[in-house]
């Protein structure tokens, strides 16, 4: 495939390239660290930060969560979130 912006740096404005499903897990970090959250489906996440602050977020499907956390607490998250990176 041709992809005529191989050649110019990713920044943390540019469109995802990779997506995941995140499996939420208490005080377990996600293996890679996203950009944004994507829900797929509403309910309440719980994102831990680097200091290990949770904090919980009601979200609906389709929303688009800037937060770039390092792990998804189970207990407590009801919705259905992808990583964005």
């Amino acid at each position: 495939m041709d992809d005529k912006f191989a050649s110019h740096a990713r920044g943390l404005t540019s469109p995802a390239t990779e997506h995941f499903p995140i499996a939420p897990a208490d005080g377990v970090d996600l293996p890679q660290r996203p950009l944004v959250l994507y829900v797929e489906a509403s309910g309440v996440v719980k994102v831990r930060d680097a200091k290990d602050n949770v904090l919980s977020y009601t979200v609906v499907r389709g929303q688009i969560l800037p937060f770039s956390g390092v792990g998804v607490e189970a207990t407590g998250t009801t919705a259905t979130v992808y990583g964005w990176s």
